[in-house]
């Protein structure tokens, strides 16, 4: 497995990738132990640092650079155990960027319209942060709620995908 950190304009966002390209983990931290924590123990190797990642940075750059969907053809994989939670990480890379939901959206996206509180614990255990784009959920009065990364993060995302 292979890491790296890209500076963005709200932190440092550190990648945890497998050997074959998949996102595996990423947050807007330095703290690689913190990622390896997140990931499955099934998909855990002993992390090797680098200085980029080839596609996933230029991927993370463009998106950076404006390029909203950029980040969408990224590989990610993540231990779901099958069932909702996988579900739910997978209809929030159909979440566009720059057109927010609410956690009741995504839980009938994901198949279970009753199961909000389900997907929103779903977001909360996403470790692919950026790639599986729990930022772009939001409650439904349209604040912010949580993010594992602190909300000016989300904040400033939101508003990077709205053009701002």
């Amino acid at each position: 497995m292979n890491t790296a950190t890209v500076p963005t304009p709200v932190g440092p966002l550190t990648i945890v990738a497998s050997d074959v390209g998949e996102v595996l983990a990423a947050g807007f931290t330095t703290d690689v132990t913190t990622l390896l924590s997140l990931v499955h123990p099934s998909l855990r190797g002993e992390p090797r640092p680098r200085a980029d990642l080839g596609p996933i940075t230029d991927a993370v750059v463009s998106y950076l650079d404006g390029d909203r969907t950029a980040l969408d053809p990224v590989p990610v994989r993540q231990h779901s155990g099958g069932g909702f939670l996988g579900a739910v990480w997978e209809a929030l890379r159909e979440v566009k960027p720059g057109h927010p939901a609410t956690y009741t959206d995504l839980a009938a996206l994901a198949g279970r319209p009753a199961a909000v509180r389900a997907a929103a614990q779903a977001c909360a255990r996403n470790a692919a942060a950026l790639f599986v784009p729990c930022h772009r959920i939001v409650r439904t009065d349209g604040t912010l709620g949580g993010y594992r990364w602190g909300l000016p993060v989300k904040r400033w995302l939101l508003a990077h995908e709205q053009g701002g």
